[in-house]
């Protein structure tokens, strides 16, 4: 565990937030920093992974998982987020499944370029990803226009919005409190 505040262990936790913990629990049967750095306040752990799982992890979500995923690294990169970046990279890359895709959709990522990747609807996601994470306050009706006319349907624009909400605000979370992988299985899925 590591973090520039207190995180409270397992072993040390009481029964409200243990059962809080038992909540944030990831499928490693672990509670990564990103939750457990909430541990001082359980009712803030709770709430956040409740936002997550809905902004992330939502069956209902329409936009394909690698493409949430890598919407979620953007923002991480574009925030210079290391935290988020290696666990969602790492999930990105192993939804795409094709490493030589894979490699140029995190050069064009890093070179804030995504148009070296992209085009179409992916292209104008990214986009907006890009202006609503540094220059949310210059956002205009015709940034959702511009992903209407690619083809991304409102309820696809939301999932976005969401997404990219969501990382601006953990983004922000893990920075400002210095909390590292130090710990964690990074990643969602498995190693095969």
């Amino acid at each position: 565990m590591s973090a520039w505040i207190k995180m409270i262990s397992d072993e040390d936790a009481d029964e409200a937030l243990l059962d809080t913990l038992k909540l944030a629990r990831t499928p490693h049967g672990t509670v990564d920093n990103v939750m457990r750095v909430h541990s001082l306040r359980p009712n803030t752990m709770r709430g956040h992974v409740v936002l997550y799982r809905a902004a992330l992890h939502d069956d209902a979500n329409t936009l394909p998982t690698w493409l949430q995923e890598t919407i979620s690294s953007y923002v991480s990169i574009l925030n210079d987020c290391p935290y988020s970046l290696a666990n969602h990279w790492a999930n990105a890359r192993h939804l795409i499944g094709d490493d030589a895709r894979a490699d140029k959709i995190e050069k064009a990522l890093q070179d804030h370029r995504p148009e070296d990747a992209f085009d179409g609807a992916e292209l104008a996601l990214l986009r907006y990803t890009e202006k609503l994470t540094l220059c949310p306050a210059a956002m205009i009706k015709a940034d959702v226009d511009a992903l209407s006319e690619a083809g991304v349907d409102d309820g696809q624009i939301l999932e976005a919005n969401q997404i990219i909400g969501y990382f601006n605000y953990v983004n922000r979370c893990l920075n400002g409190l210095g909390v590292t992988t130090e710990g964690d299985i990074v990643g969602y899925y498995a190693k095969t």
